[in-house]
């Protein structure tokens, strides 16, 4: 190995003392977390930030005046800050706590495109999405008479920018794409995208699930007009995420919630409603949450995406490379972009064999259609193995999926 992979590897030996769970032995082995792209695993920093918020902080956010519900509003709202700033968002007010990237998307789907679609009227996406960014367009276009327009991607699920730009027309109304393909690792050229749908003052959501953990994302040079992410994609807890909206458009429209919070008066005859952002965040909020999603960014910052994204890409060549020497291993999902995802099928074994194999030697992956069917559907696969990295990951547990695929060749006979 590289000199400078070594010292790679030595900087994310420090990282892994950070995540008490990599020292779970799972079935007596060592613990080889391969599926951080359904969820990643969780720093000391954030689990203390979520235990510290209910020991000493716990109260309800904005509705009294005693000492601890002011304590709590501060926390939450200067996580609300923090986030604004890791995205680098124009002001906080853009910056929506919901429960994940899915409640963000059907937030836009209902509040954004529903009033604005007419029959005729079209959505675009794009073939590799994941359900959540397919099925709350699906539903908005039921229920408007609009059409869902699909960009292809080729054989190894690059899009068809060209295809893409001839599918917009005058009836276009929304484009929603995936930052990174979940299923298959495929960073798409967004910034290029977004340009040509502006171009024809399309406004644009991305799906920013995959990509949050792993490259920095500035909301205001990408000049998308929403964004969406998942904190626990992020090494922070679950039930906690962020819809991004440039305020022109979060400005128009209507609650896609009601209840406390998000109003300013309530009377029988009439309710008028919060100002940004809380006019979407019906109810009592995810305050824990949203404090400890503000830690793992701050934890991320200690650390620098330079770093990160070294290491990451440093680790995908590796695997990539040592996946395909593997008899009877083929990789889907090609693309000369691409993040830390690698999907495989291993010929004559469906996914879920040899995911349950891998489990078994202590190697957790994701193994079925990975709320992708579509993208299986052109690929023509039923379900794959998924092997999905993060920061904590090492050139040694690559070598023990490898070791493991070799067990499940040797258990098949093939």
């Amino acid at each position: 190995m590289k000199r400078i992979d070594l010292e790679r590897e030595d900087l994310v030996r420090v990282w892994r003392h950070d995540f008490p769970i990599l020292d779970t032995r799972p079935n007596g082995k060592p613990l080889v977390y391969l599926d951080n792209a359904a969820t990643t695993q969780k720093p000391y920093r954030v689990i203390e930030a979520e235990a510290d918020y209910y020991r000493n902080t716990n109260s309800n956010v904005h509705r009294g005046v005693h000492w601890l519900a002011e304590r709590a509003t501060e926390a939450y709202e200067r996580s609300r800050a923090t986030v604004a700033k890791f995205i680098h968002a124009a002001d906080t007010s853009e910056i929506i706590f919901v429960r994940g990237t899915t409640e963000a998307i059907n937030l836009v789907a209902h509040s954004f495109a529903r009033p604005r679609l007419q029959p005729g009227d079209e959505i675009v996406i794009s073939a590799i999405e994941h359900h959540s960014n397919i099925v709350p367009w699906q539903l908005a276009c039921e229920q408007t008479g609009a059409t869902l327009k699909v960009v292809p991607v080729d054989d190894t699920g690059t899009l068809d920018v060209r295809a893409f730009e001839d599918l917009l027309s005058p009836r276009t109304k929304l484009v929603a794409l995936a930052h990174v393909s979940n299923a298959l690792g495929t960073i798409n050229p967004i910034k290029r995208l977004i340009d040509i749908a502006h171009k024809h003052g399309i406004p644009v959501l991305l799906d920013g699930a995959q990509a949050i953990a792993h490259v920095p994302v500035d909301v205001r040079s990408l000049d998308c007009d929403f964004y969406a992410f998942s904190g626990h994609k992020l090494y922070g807890p679950t039930g906690i995420g962020v819809l991004y909206g440039k305020a022109k458009w979060l400005g128009t429209m209507p609650p896609w919630q009601g209840g406390g919070d998000m109003i300013r008066t309530v009377s029988f005859e009439k309710t008028t409603y919060n100002e940004l952002p809380w006019k979407f965040e019906a109810g009592t909020p995810n305050i824990a949450g949203a404090i400890a999603l503000a830690a793992a960014i701050d934890y991320i910052g200690s650390l620098g995406f330079g770093a990160i994204e070294a290491c990451e890409h440093a680790l995908l060549e590796h695997a990539t490379d040592e996946l395909q020497r593997v008899d009877g291993v083929r990789l889907i999902g090609t693309a000369a972009e691409k993040s830390g995802i690698l999907s495989f099928v291993v010929d004559g074994i469906h996914a879920h064999d040899v995911g349950s194999i891998l489990s078994d030697a202590g190697v957790a992956v994701r193994a079925g259609h990975h709320c992708a069917m579509p993208a299986m559907a052109r690929f023509n696969v039923p379900a794959t193995v998924r092997a999905s990295l993060a920061l904590y990951n090492t050139h040694e547990e690559i070598d023990a999926l490898v070791k493991g695929l070799a067990r499940v060749k040797e258990l098949f006979g093939s």
